[in-house]
């Protein structure tokens, strides 16, 4: 027989204003690892939930790097080492022939490592999410807000989170199977 685990525990909201607040009150009493899901942006809810810089602008630019190396490289390759032709007496390496090249290698790594950094580092394609598990998640999309504890939370306990999300006045609390 397959156990069943809890991936949290999740309150429902009737307004954005009031979910910010939750999120606030529950940053407070000691839980840091929650997520929040609204059909629009909230302003101050990221702030609220304690979301992190990501670092997506450093696989960017880590990218965008190599892209200028590497087409500087070939470009240098062919040019001097493997199919040297000297024209109009200008150097192998001329660099400022080689700047056009160079430019568009590194936009077209950067635009790469942005794609996959993002789809990488969100976890994405994420095809099934524990949270669809709960029927009232539906509304999540329409005119509801939801706050939800994980359980690897260091300070969740089922019972006592629950009793926590219950002061908060939300219109319903779920436990979320995994």
């Amino acid at each position: 027989m397959k156990r069943l685990t809890i991936y949290g525990m999740m309150a429902e909201f009737d307004s954005a204003s009031d979910l910010v607040a939750a999120a606030r009150r529950t940053r407070e009493e000691g839980y840091h690892k929650i997520d929040a899901y609204s059909p629009f942006p909230v302003e101050g809810l990221a702030e609220e939930i304690g979301f992190r810089k990501n670092s997506v602008p450093l696989v960017v630019l880590i990218g965008g790097l190599l892209g200028c190396m590497s087409g500087y490289a070939l470009q240098y390759w062919i040019s001097a080492v493997s199919y040297p032709i000297n024209v109009g007496g200008r150097p192998y390496n001329s660099w400022p022939a080689f700047i056009v090249v160079t430019f568009e290698m590194t936009i077209l790594f950067a635009g790469l490592a942005a794609v996959l950094g993002m789809l990488a580092l969100n976890g994405l394609p994420m095809p099934y999410h524990p949270v669809f598990n709960v029927p009232r998640f539906a509304f999540a999309t329409r005119d509801r807000f939801f706050l939800i504890i994980f359980s690897s939370d260091a300070k969740y306990d089922a019972g006592a989170t629950r009793a926590f999300l219950e002061t908060l006045g939300p219109r319903s609390i779920s436990e979320v199977p995994s």
